[in-house]
């Protein structure tokens, strides 16, 4: 039988590839804005990014959120995402 293929995403924090479902996705959209996303199936652009807070200051500090969604985001919408990111941490 095949062995099936594991998915792997790159964080955007600290750029190394892991398996999607040891990493949270970030979905934006022009409508909704931008929140994370558990189950990984919300519509529009997703960046994914460790579970831990080292990744989100050096995701923060490259600008990387707004980057790869292809957005432009206050510092308010980041402030409010990190937040919601804590409780996801492991």
């Amino acid at each position: 039988m095949k062995e099936k293929k594991i998915p792997m995403r790159r964080c955007v924090g600290c750029m190394e590839s892991k398996e999607k479902k040891e990493l949270i996705r970030i979905a934006g959209t022009p409508d909704s804005g931008v929140h994370p996303d558990p189950t990984g199936k919300a519509p529009g652009r997703g960046i994914y990014l460790c579970p831990n807070p080292e990744c989100f200051e050096k995701a923060r500090k490259k600008k990387a959120i707004g980057r790869g969604l292809k957005m432009n985001l206050s510092e308010e919408q980041i402030d409010k995402l990190f937040q919601e990111l804590l409780s996801y941490e492991k």
